[in-house]
Protein backbone atom coordinates (compact mmCIF):
# COMPACT_ATOMS: atom_id res chain seq x y z
CA UNK A 1 0.00 0.00 0.00
CA UNK A 2 1.75 3.49 -1.01
CA UNK A 3 1.85 5.67 1.57
CA UNK A 4 -1.30 8.56 1.88
CA UNK A 5 -3.28 6.48 -0.70
CA UNK A 6 -5.97 4.19 -0.35
CA UNK A 7 -5.84 0.66 -0.63
CA UNK A 8 -6.25 -1.15 -3.86
CA UNK A 9 -8.47 -4.36 -3.57
CA UNK A 10 -9.42 -7.19 -6.68
CA UNK A 11 -11.85 -9.66 -6.91
CA UNK A 12 -11.70 -13.44 -7.97
CA UNK A 13 -15.22 -14.97 -8.12
CA UNK A 14 -14.88 -18.90 -8.84
CA UNK A 15 -17.10 -21.07 -10.24
CA UNK A 16 -18.31 -23.01 -13.41
CA UNK A 17 -21.59 -22.11 -12.64
CA UNK A 18 -21.27 -18.57 -12.89
CA UNK A 19 -19.78 -18.97 -16.12
CA UNK A 20 -22.22 -20.85 -17.49
CA UNK A 21 -25.82 -18.52 -16.03
CA UNK A 22 -26.83 -21.48 -14.06
CA UNK A 23 -25.77 -18.77 -10.77
CA UNK A 24 -26.06 -15.40 -10.56
CA UNK A 25 -23.15 -13.65 -8.76
CA UNK A 26 -24.70 -11.40 -5.75
CA UNK A 27 -21.08 -11.02 -4.27
CA UNK A 28 -20.02 -9.20 -6.98
CA UNK A 29 -21.60 -5.82 -5.95
CA UNK A 30 -21.88 -6.79 -2.24
CA UNK A 31 -18.33 -6.09 -2.01
CA UNK A 32 -17.89 -3.15 -4.53
CA UNK A 33 -20.60 -1.73 -1.28
CA UNK A 34 -18.53 -2.72 1.11
CA UNK A 35 -14.83 -1.82 0.62
CA UNK A 36 -16.30 1.69 -0.83
CA UNK A 37 -17.55 2.61 2.78
CA UNK A 38 -14.29 1.22 4.34
CA UNK A 39 -12.20 3.12 2.08
CA UNK A 40 -10.46 0.63 -0.10
CA UNK A 41 -10.86 1.21 -3.70
CA UNK A 42 -11.97 -2.15 -6.08
CA UNK A 43 -9.97 -2.14 -8.93
CA UNK A 44 -10.93 -5.08 -10.72
CA UNK A 45 -13.04 -8.10 -10.75
CA UNK A 46 -12.08 -11.87 -12.76
CA UNK A 47 -14.67 -14.56 -13.20
CA UNK A 48 -12.82 -18.34 -13.59
CA UNK A 49 -14.59 -21.74 -14.16
CA UNK A 50 -13.57 -24.64 -11.52
CA UNK A 51 -9.94 -24.96 -13.46
CA UNK A 52 -7.13 -25.22 -10.69
CA UNK A 53 -4.17 -23.68 -12.61
CA UNK A 54 -6.59 -20.97 -13.84
CA UNK A 55 -7.18 -20.11 -10.96
CA UNK A 56 -3.59 -20.29 -9.12
CA UNK A 57 -2.19 -18.34 -11.92
CA UNK A 58 -5.30 -15.78 -12.07
CA UNK A 59 -4.61 -15.21 -8.15
CA UNK A 60 -1.12 -14.82 -8.44
CA UNK A 61 -1.53 -11.85 -11.31
CA UNK A 62 -4.31 -10.01 -8.71
CA UNK A 63 -2.32 -10.76 -5.58
CA UNK A 64 0.75 -9.28 -6.95
CA UNK A 65 -1.04 -6.59 -7.93
CA UNK A 66 -3.20 -5.03 -5.84
CA UNK A 67 -3.49 -4.65 -1.45
CA UNK A 68 -5.85 -7.10 -1.18
CA UNK A 69 -7.88 -10.38 -3.08
CA UNK A 70 -11.30 -11.25 -2.37
CA UNK A 71 -12.01 -15.11 -3.72
CA UNK A 72 -15.68 -16.75 -3.45
CA UNK A 73 -16.76 -19.83 -4.42
CA UNK A 74 -14.94 -23.23 -4.44
CA UNK A 75 -14.45 -24.10 -0.86
CA UNK A 76 -17.51 -26.67 -0.36
CA UNK A 77 -17.33 -30.33 0.61
CA UNK A 78 -17.61 -31.72 -3.03
CA UNK A 79 -15.13 -32.91 -5.46
CA UNK A 80 -15.51 -29.75 -7.90
CA UNK A 81 -14.30 -27.45 -4.79
CA UNK A 82 -10.74 -26.90 -5.53
CA UNK A 83 -10.35 -23.13 -4.68
CA UNK A 84 -7.78 -24.64 -1.25
CA UNK A 85 -5.53 -26.73 -3.59
CA UNK A 86 -5.62 -23.85 -6.01
CA UNK A 87 -4.80 -21.50 -3.71
CA UNK A 88 -2.25 -23.41 -2.08
CA UNK A 89 -0.28 -24.13 -5.31
CA UNK A 90 -0.37 -20.05 -6.16
CA UNK A 91 1.76 -20.03 -3.58
CA UNK A 92 3.79 -23.08 -3.51
CA UNK A 93 2.58 -24.25 -0.40
CA UNK A 94 1.51 -28.19 1.01
CA UNK A 95 -1.78 -28.34 1.51
CA UNK A 96 -3.89 -30.49 4.70
CA UNK A 97 -6.39 -30.25 7.58
CA UNK A 98 -6.25 -27.31 9.72
CA UNK A 99 -6.25 -28.34 13.70
CA UNK A 100 -8.65 -25.54 14.49
CA UNK A 101 -10.64 -25.98 11.47
CA UNK A 102 -11.42 -29.36 12.39
CA UNK A 103 -12.18 -29.11 15.71
CA UNK A 104 -15.05 -26.78 14.91
CA UNK A 105 -16.46 -28.55 12.70
CA UNK A 106 -16.18 -31.97 14.46
CA UNK A 107 -17.94 -30.42 17.51
CA UNK A 108 -20.69 -29.15 15.21
CA UNK A 109 -21.65 -32.12 13.36
CA UNK A 110 -21.65 -33.66 16.85
CA UNK A 111 -24.05 -31.55 18.61
CA UNK A 112 -25.96 -32.11 15.47
CA UNK A 113 -25.47 -35.70 15.49
CA UNK A 114 -24.77 -36.00 11.93
CA UNK A 115 -21.06 -38.01 10.52
CA UNK A 116 -18.20 -35.98 10.05
CA UNK A 117 -17.78 -37.35 6.64
CA UNK A 118 -15.13 -37.03 4.56
CA UNK A 119 -16.54 -34.98 2.27
CA UNK A 120 -17.20 -32.54 4.95
CA UNK A 121 -13.68 -33.00 6.47
CA UNK A 122 -12.63 -31.42 3.17
CA UNK A 123 -13.79 -28.06 4.13
CA UNK A 124 -11.03 -27.85 6.78
CA UNK A 125 -7.90 -28.16 4.24
CA UNK A 126 -6.34 -24.81 3.84
CA UNK A 127 -2.52 -24.13 2.95
CA UNK A 128 -0.26 -24.16 5.32
CA UNK A 129 -0.36 -21.06 7.67
CA UNK A 130 -3.00 -20.03 7.12
CA UNK A 131 -5.69 -17.90 9.38
CA UNK A 132 -9.08 -18.85 9.86
CA UNK A 133 -12.13 -16.44 8.89
CA UNK A 134 -14.87 -17.21 11.14
CA UNK A 135 -17.89 -18.22 9.20
CA UNK A 136 -20.92 -17.34 11.72
CA UNK A 137 -23.56 -19.03 9.65
CA UNK A 138 -22.68 -22.32 8.69
CA UNK A 139 -19.32 -22.42 10.76
CA UNK A 140 -17.04 -24.08 7.98
CA UNK A 141 -14.40 -21.14 7.70
CA UNK A 142 -12.63 -19.27 4.94
CA UNK A 143 -9.01 -18.97 5.27
CA UNK A 144 -6.36 -15.80 4.72
CA UNK A 145 -3.00 -16.24 3.35
CA UNK A 146 -0.89 -13.35 3.31
CA UNK A 147 -2.87 -10.43 1.43
CA UNK A 148 -5.97 -13.45 -0.04
CA UNK A 149 -8.78 -14.02 1.36
CA UNK A 150 -11.11 -17.22 0.50
CA UNK A 151 -14.49 -17.17 1.39
CA UNK A 152 -17.51 -18.94 0.95
CA UNK A 153 -19.73 -18.66 -2.78
CA UNK A 154 -22.97 -18.93 -0.80
CA UNK A 155 -24.35 -15.66 -0.58
CA UNK A 156 -25.36 -14.78 3.25
CA UNK A 157 -21.91 -16.82 3.94
CA UNK A 158 -19.86 -14.53 1.91
CA UNK A 159 -21.79 -11.49 3.82
CA UNK A 160 -20.90 -12.67 6.56
CA UNK A 161 -17.10 -13.90 6.35
CA UNK A 162 -16.30 -10.41 4.78
CA UNK A 163 -17.88 -8.99 7.92
CA UNK A 164 -15.65 -10.14 9.65
CA UNK A 165 -12.36 -9.45 7.51
CA UNK A 166 -12.86 -6.05 6.91
CA UNK A 167 -13.20 -5.44 10.28
CA UNK A 168 -9.60 -6.84 10.59
CA UNK A 169 -8.29 -4.26 7.91
CA UNK A 170 -7.19 -0.49 7.92
CA UNK A 171 -10.15 1.87 7.08
CA UNK A 172 -9.44 4.22 4.80
CA UNK A 173 -11.72 7.49 3.85
CA UNK A 174 -14.93 6.05 2.36
CA UNK A 175 -15.85 7.59 -1.29
CA UNK A 176 -18.93 9.50 -1.27
CA UNK A 177 -20.95 10.10 -4.12
CA UNK A 178 -23.97 12.48 -5.90
CA UNK A 179 -26.27 12.02 -8.14
CA UNK A 180 -27.63 14.33 -10.44
CA UNK A 181 -31.02 13.66 -12.99
CA UNK A 182 -30.28 15.24 -16.42
CA UNK A 183 -32.99 15.71 -19.12
CA UNK A 184 -30.67 15.45 -21.94
CA UNK A 185 -28.44 12.78 -23.62
CA UNK A 186 -24.85 11.65 -23.21
CA UNK A 187 -24.41 13.13 -27.17
CA UNK A 188 -25.47 16.66 -25.77
CA UNK A 189 -23.87 17.03 -22.55
CA UNK A 190 -20.61 15.27 -23.38
CA UNK A 191 -18.53 17.98 -24.64
CA UNK A 192 -19.17 20.66 -21.78
CA UNK A 193 -19.00 17.48 -19.17
CA UNK A 194 -15.74 16.75 -20.64
CA UNK A 195 -14.41 20.03 -19.90
CA UNK A 196 -15.97 20.14 -16.45
CA UNK A 197 -14.07 17.02 -15.44
CA UNK A 198 -10.48 18.33 -16.45
CA UNK A 199 -11.41 21.65 -13.90
CA UNK A 200 -12.48 18.50 -10.88
CA UNK A 201 -9.46 16.20 -11.30
CA UNK A 202 -9.64 15.24 -8.08
CA UNK A 203 -13.77 14.14 -8.56
CA UNK A 204 -14.48 10.92 -10.80
CA UNK A 205 -17.70 12.15 -13.28
CA UNK A 206 -19.64 9.30 -14.55
CA UNK A 207 -22.55 9.31 -17.19
CA UNK A 208 -24.99 6.95 -17.51
CA UNK A 209 -27.59 7.19 -19.88
CA UNK A 210 -31.88 6.21 -19.39
CA UNK A 211 -34.48 5.25 -21.99
CA UNK A 212 -37.77 5.92 -20.91
CA UNK A 213 -38.99 4.25 -24.74
CA UNK A 214 -39.72 7.95 -26.23
CA UNK A 215 -36.61 10.31 -24.80
CA UNK A 216 -33.25 9.46 -23.33
CA UNK A 217 -31.59 11.38 -20.44
CA UNK A 218 -28.45 10.86 -18.33
CA UNK A 219 -27.48 10.72 -14.51
CA UNK A 220 -24.79 11.97 -14.09
CA UNK A 221 -23.11 10.97 -10.57
CA UNK A 222 -20.05 12.27 -8.80
CA UNK A 223 -17.68 10.36 -6.68
CA UNK A 224 -14.98 11.80 -4.70
CA UNK A 225 -13.20 11.76 -0.84
CA UNK A 226 -13.05 15.11 -0.09
CA UNK A 227 -16.78 16.54 0.64
CA UNK A 228 -15.66 20.34 -0.04
CA UNK A 229 -14.46 18.92 -3.88
CA UNK A 230 -17.23 16.97 -4.64
CA UNK A 231 -19.97 19.96 -3.47
CA UNK A 232 -17.88 22.33 -6.22
CA UNK A 233 -18.32 19.91 -9.07
CA UNK A 234 -21.75 18.97 -8.42
CA UNK A 235 -22.48 22.71 -8.05
CA UNK A 236 -20.55 23.37 -12.02
CA UNK A 237 -22.68 20.36 -12.79
CA UNK A 238 -25.99 21.82 -11.98
CA UNK A 239 -24.87 25.27 -13.37
CA UNK A 240 -23.82 23.25 -16.24
CA UNK A 241 -27.24 22.19 -16.76
CA UNK A 242 -28.96 25.47 -16.18
CA UNK A 243 -27.28 26.97 -18.75
CA UNK A 244 -28.15 24.52 -20.98
CA UNK A 245 -31.77 24.59 -20.19
CA UNK A 246 -31.42 28.32 -20.58
CA UNK A 247 -29.70 28.11 -24.40
CA UNK A 248 -33.13 25.38 -25.02
CA UNK A 249 -35.47 27.78 -23.97
CA UNK A 250 -33.62 30.57 -26.04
Amino acid sequence: MSQGLPATAAMLAIGDELLSGRTKDRNIGHLAEVLTMAGIDLKEVRIVGDEPHIIADTLNTLRRQYDYVFTSGGIGPTHDDITADAVAAAFALPIDEHPEAVALLSDHYARREMPFTEARRRMTRTPKGAALIDNPVSVAPGFRIENVFVMAGVPDVFKAMLGKVVEGLPQGRAVQSVAIPCPYGEGDIGDPLRELAKRHEGVVIGSYPKFDGKHYSTEIVLRARDDAALGEAAKDVRRMLAEMDDTKRV
